[in-house]
């Protein structure tokens, strides 16, 4: 499945710490989906401190955060109460929503290949539309980038602009 700016992001329900979410639920809102490959690891972690350390400028956007990674709830309440991550983290284990979305591909480290999720984020409107993706990202301002984007300022992104309505 390709996803496309201006469509429809597909729609899913997983399993929280704080119990099962649909995307549709935050309807009205803008939704930041991120996806990364595990909690308690160095980059995963500065990934969601710095969405973390921005939650107020993305909150007065009227955004809110969701991490997606297919480890398990237990792991996910350490790794929010450890870092005090104010945003849900959903838990993919069958990395169904992963394949939806087209992050879960072969990746390769230190001569090994496996499959795992490629660190992607997207932005959905008030409307459930896809409007920016950025795919196989860098840490170094991405969250930056995706306020830019939310507060009408922002040209970087890997695919093209579609303003928000």
């Amino acid at each position: 499945m390709e996803l496309k700016i201006g469509a429809k992001a597909p729609d899913f329900k997983l399993p929280s710490p704080d119990g099962e979410i649909k995307l549709s639920d935050f309807r009205g809102k803008k939704v930041v989906l991120y996806f990364y490959p595990h909690d308690m690891t160095p980059t995963c972690t500065q990934q969601a401190c710095d969405f973390r350390d921005a939650h107020m400028e993305l909150l007065a956007n009227d955004a809110v955060v969701l991490g997606v990674s297919t480890d398990e709830l237990d792991k996910h309440v350490k790794f929010r109460d450890k870092y005090e991550l104010p945003f849900l983290l959903l838990s993919d284990p069958k990395h169904k929503v992963c394949e939806k979305y087209g992050v879960w591909q072969q990746k390769k480290l230190y001569g090994r290949e496996y499959m795992g999720i490629v660190r992607s984020t997207f932005l959905i409107d008030e409307k459930g539309k896809l409007v920016r993706e950025w795919r196989n990202i860098k840490l170094k301002g991405h969250v930056q980038a995706v306020l830019d984007v939310l507060r009408g300022d922002g040209a970087e992104a890997s695919s093209p602009p579609a303003p928000f309505p």
